[in-house]
């Protein structure tokens, strides 16, 4: 994508802030998720994105039956809404259903569709009606089994919907049992829709449901894979962090420890500017 693009309030092309897309997994409680926020939005290096705030207020792709899931959408979107009253950042969440659309469209700046539903057609109409009718954007991330090119597909059901121009995001490809890799030639790939493409460092890092009752997780190679991609250069990055991820109710093996989330962030926005710079045409 070189050419300017809006998906809702955002503007992405060569001249724009780039996206960056931050927080914890799942909102666990109102005071963390207020606490995580206002660290995040603390950050220096965050200014130099486009900073957008996220937690999924239900988290349906659990390994074991009994893993926590969230408050629920009535609870969780009125944190988000605190959320972007007391900090002022716009906010994003997933939704699973045709039903939650109407719901989560009237609150949410970022309606996010989860990479297993990313085909459901009924789902991705749904979003793009809600979307349309508040001015929200959407992210679409690529399905774990799923080509990059086959994303076009994807972006077609939202734009004839009238969704407009969607944000797809990268989250790595199912390779063997429990394992992602990430194909960085997609990138450009997905951006030759005409739509912005973020990378999700942390939940392309996974080792899905390989403790058995939960994920794994690599988050120490999290701040290599975030510079390879802004070496392409990506449009963003969607990081999930925790202060403590060892005691997170979902998916702390693979989240950012807060007090690493700056520099990590630090680091790609210098890759970017570079890269951006180096672009041949």
């Amino acid at each position: 994508m070189k050419q300017p693009t809006t998906a809702g309030q955002f503007t992405f092309g060569p001249d724009a802030k780039p996206m960056l897309i931050a927080g914890p997994c799942v909102i666990e409680s109102e005071e963390l998720t207020l606490s995580i926020a206002e660290s995040i939005a603390g950050v220096a290096a965050t200014k130099q994105f486009q900073l957008v705030f996220k937690s999924s207020y239900t988290k349906d792709n659990r390994s074991a039956a009994e893993s926590y899931r969230g408050p629920g959408p009535e609870e969780g979107l009125r944190i988000l809404e605190k959320v972007r009253d007391e900090t002022g950042l716009p906010i994003l969440s997933d939704v699973h259903s045709v039903d939650e659309a109407v719901g989560a469209g009237e609150v949410l700046d970022i309606i996010q569709i989860p990479a297993f539903l990313c085909r459901q057609t009924s789902l991705l109409e749904a979003v793009a009606r809600a979307a349309r009718a508040r001015g929200s954007a959407i992210n679409v991330k690529k399905g774990q089994f799923m080509a990059p090119e086959d994303m076009g597909n994807v972006v077609n059901k939202i734009r004839g919907a009238g969704g407009g121009t969607p944000i797809l995001t990268e989250r790595g490809t199912t390779f063997g049992y429990h394992n992602l890799v990430v194909d960085f030639r997609g990138i450009p790939r997905m951006q030759a829709t005409g739509c912005p493409v973020v990378y999700d460092v942390t939940h392309s890092l996974q080792r899905p449901a390989a403790l058995g009752y939960a994920s794994g997780g690599e988050p120490e190679l999290a701040a290599v894979m975030a510079r390879a991609a802004a070496a392409v250069p990506v449009d963003g990055l969607f990081i999930e962090t925790h202060p403590r991820p060892a005691e997170a109710l979902s998916d702390g093996a693979a989240m950012v420890p807060l007090d690493r989330f700056g520099e990590l962030v630090g680091q790609a926005a210098r890759v970017i500017e570079l890269a951006r710079r180096l672009v041949i045409e």
